[in-house]
């Protein structure tokens, strides 16, 4: 396993998780019931997305190598935009959770796993973890790097998300996310190029 891989998700995707509906999604939950409930409903959700993202990623590794930075290179333009023209905008989600009907562990907790499963599905962030894991093929590394920065912001979230928003302003978040992200869809696509 690299270390690099695993540094390297890990500050993509907490980058992109930050200004994302989840983080307001565990935001919200953090403040109605016991924070390690939602914490982990909200990880193991992030678990499932993650695992999922790898399958799909390897399937797109096994493309001839060229193909593959092409694809990744235009996935993360395709997300750095996402990034910049939805992310950390005001608008209201669709992803309202129904209260559990008592604060018991499993109703805190699946209810949190529930709406993180759903607001996550498809997500820039599952896009992002399949482009890296076809990109770098260190699934563990990208793995974990990925899930250790969706449960970090996750847990930022719960604990103290309005206090973040407060030292930094969301657009600077988006800003420095999507470049990176055009960063590394230039590199993959120069890569595609030159073979």
């Amino acid at each position: 396993m690299s270390l690099t891989v695993a540094a390297l998700t890990f500050g993509l995707i907490f980058l992109a998780e930050l200004p994302d509906k989840t983080a307001l999604a565990s935001l919200v939950l953090g403040t109605k019931y016991r924070a390690r409930y939602v914490f982990a409903g909200v990880a193991a959700a992030f678990l499932v997305q993650v695992v999922i993202a790898l399958a799909a990623g390897h399937l797109l590794s096994l493309l001839p190598h060229r193909w593959v930075q092409g694809v990744t290179g235009a996935l993360f333009l395709v997300g750095a935009a996402m990034l910049l023209f939805h992310g950390g905008g005001d608008e209201e989600d669709g992803h309202e959770a129904k209260e559990p009907s008592s604060n018991s562990f499993w109703k805190v907790a699946g209810t949190s796993f529930v709406v993180v499963a759903i607001a996550e599905f498809g997500d820039l962030t599952q896009i992002m973890t399949a482009n890296l894991a076809a990109k770098y093929g260190d699934l563990l590394a990208v793995g974990l790097g990925s899930w250790l920065g969706l449960c970090a912001v996750g847990g930022i979230a719960i604990v103290g998300g309005q206090k973040l928003l407060k030292v930094v302003p969301m657009k600077w978040i988006v800003r420095v996310a999507a470049a990176i992200m055009v960063g590394l869809a230039g590199f993959s696509i120069v890569s595609a190029i030159t073979g």
